[in-house]
């Protein structure tokens, strides 16, 4: 059992399908959550879904002094902070075609907002003496993808970001860990297959060990995890919630020889 009872999270992107079940698996475990989005009405339902022990912020964490007053109040309301979780994130991107204000755009979001959290929250997870940072990475951060540059890059550079702060703030007994989840059951793969989960695993099949996709709580669980004193020995890593699609070459999941026969 994963036991984050009297502990204080922030969930930054919390409003997101794959973020109802990191938040779910937070209070599940005990935590009271605070989510942060900039989407006001899918914050406030994703608060709402999960419980008294979850709440709503509304933050856009590209703006410092936003980020500053969701770290202050989420201490104010609980005494404390133990637990940031960087998901937020977009997928601006048009490839080889993207502009550098839509370069910047991204990094921004992606990347140096996760920096800009974890700064405001540093004194208090320094404080509190269990604190856990875990960033949101992605196998897109491994591989090449057509048409698709700067969320990869993004990507990227959150691990080494991950392995950064992992090494300057052991000092301080924080840790800090990446999650990188595979096709994981979300809002776009709703809207796009017509709400089809059949016919998403079957899609994913072949990229994927499991056969499927993975679901938010399954990548949750790993969040807590990450976020507990069972991970106490664990920093600068970066774990893959993916089905098995990182441990995967280009001949997929299917015997590649016997086809020489066919």
């Amino acid at each position: 059992m994963i036991d984050l009872t009297g502990r204080t999270a922030v969930v930054t992107g919390g409003a997101t399908l794959l973020a109802h079940g990191v938040v779910g698996a937070l209070a599940d475990a005990g935590a009271s959550v605070v989510v942060a989005d900039v989407d006001e009405e899918g914050g406030r339902a994703a608060a709402e879904a999960g419980g008294e022990r979850v709440s709503f912020v509304r933050t856009d964490v590209t703006d410092d002094e936003q980020v500053a007053h969701l770290v202050a109040d989420t201490v104010e309301r609980h005494g404390g902070l133990d637990i940031v979780v960087n998901l937020a994130a977009t997928y601006l991107d048009e490839g080889f075609a993207s502009s550098r204000a839509d370069w910047l755009t991204a990094l921004n979001v992606n990347v140096v907002s996760m920096v800009e959290v974890v700064r405001q929250a540093h004194p208090h997870l320094k404080r509190s003496g269990h604190g856990a940072v875990v960033n949101f990475t992605s196998i897109s951060s491994k591989v090449g993808q057509t048409g698709r540059w700067l969320y990869p890059a993004s990507k990227a550079a959150i691990a080494q970001l991950t392995r950064s702060m992992a090494m300057d703030l052991a000092p301080d007994g924080i840790r800090v860990n990446s999650v990188s989840p595979g096709w994981t059951w979300s809002k776009i793969m709703d809207d796009l297959s017509g709400g089809d989960r059949a016919k998403t695993d079957r899609v994913a099949a072949p990229f994927h060990l499991t056969g499927r996709v993975g679901d938010g709580d399954e990548v949750g669980r790993v969040v807590a995890f990450l976020a507990s004193d069972a991970a106490s020995v664990v920093t600068g890593a970066d774990w893959a919630a993916d089905g098995g699609y990182s441990a995967m070459g280009p001949e997929q999941n299917v015997p590649a020889i016997p086809k020489l026969t066919e």
